[in-house]
């Protein structure tokens, strides 16, 4: 029996770190969301990775041209808190066709259970074009766990990860069919939305 056919996706990953972009400390960011990303999707993924410093305008150009390139999803990591530097929500939302306010209350409320200074996390998430950006925490630990969500000691979904909407959503605005691998973080669509095993 053949293999069955997973759609090509194509997925922008930005680590934004002033001191990671300028060699001060190892970069974490981007393996961390690569691995994530390579371990829950069954589609291949070409992968379009920066790393960057905080700046505005550059994080904003950096969005632009990944979604122009063609990435149908574009994961950010850093920069969200309330430190001075930190302007990637700024940066995200200037580039904003639309804003989608859900994924970002559900990343404080999975942060929430971990961290009580989890309130003063900004990450947005928005649509520009056909394509979702989303802003993640900047630790892997982080980024984990809001993607996954939380399973208790039998692995039932405790609290959902942003993951399991992430593909709905990207069918809704026009990009690839993405599928998961169940025991990461099993993909949520209205059974109308579900495409037949090819």
């Amino acid at each position: 029996m053949s293999e069955p056919q997973h759609d090509p996706i194509r997925i922008g990953i930005v680590s934004i770190s002033d001191r990671a972009s300028t060699g001060v400390y190892e970069d974490k960011g981007l393996p961390a969301l690569q691995e994530w990303l390579s371990r829950a999707l069954l589609n291949p993924i070409s992968f379009e990775p920066r790393l960057i410093p905080d700046e505005k305008e550059r994080i904003s150009a950096t969005l632009i041209e990944l979604v122009d390139a063609g990435c149908s999803l574009v994961l950010t990591t850093g920069g969200t808190g309330p430190a001075l530097r930190d302007v990637t929500p700024e940066a995200t939302l200037a580039v904003a066709d639309k804003e989608m306010p859900g994924f970002g209350e559900q990343m404080r409320q999975i942060s929430l259970k971990f961290v009580p200074t989890a309130i003063l996390s900004r990450q947005v998430a928005v649509i520009r074009g056909q394509s979702l950006i989303i802003n993640l925490p900047g630790q892997p630990k982080s980024i984990a766990e809001t993607l996954e969500g939380l399973k208790d000691a039998e692995g039932k979904s405790v609290v959902h990860g942003i993951f399991s909407a992430v593909p709905y959503c990207v069918d809704l605005i026009g990009g690839p069919y993405m599928e998961t691998r169940d025991e990461v973080c099993k993909a949520f669509r209205p059974k109308t939305a579900i495409r037949p095993a090819r």
